[in-house]
């Protein structure tokens, strides 16, 4: 039974390949009401701040992988900005 005061958030597992040719692994965390575009347009927003912004991002690279309540730091990102990064292997 979760209580009111959690947010329930979408994790999209998203792999881009960089320009040097490595992968980068990380998570695009939203509100889990969020549709998958937008998703992907946070994804390619992060994917600009890193310097990788030419790099292919679409719903192959960034897929849906569960809900889960989001810890509070997540939380106030998502208030914040509308979503989070969660890095992982290769994110600068």
């Amino acid at each position: 039974m979760h209580s009111n005061n959690v947010m329930e958030c979408a994790v999209y597992d998203t792999y881009v390949t960089k320009k040097d040719g490595r992968i980068m692994h990380f998570d695009v965390i939203v509100e889990a009401n969020t549709p998958h575009e937008k998703a992907i347009e946070y994804g390619k927003e992060f994917l600009q701040k890193v310097e990788q912004g030419e790099q292919k991002m679409t719903q192959e690279e960034c897929q849906f992988c569960h809900i889960q309540e989001a810890p509070p730091m997540v939380e106030k990102s998502i208030a914040d900005n509308g979503y989070y990064i969660q890095k992982m292997e290769g994110c600068p």
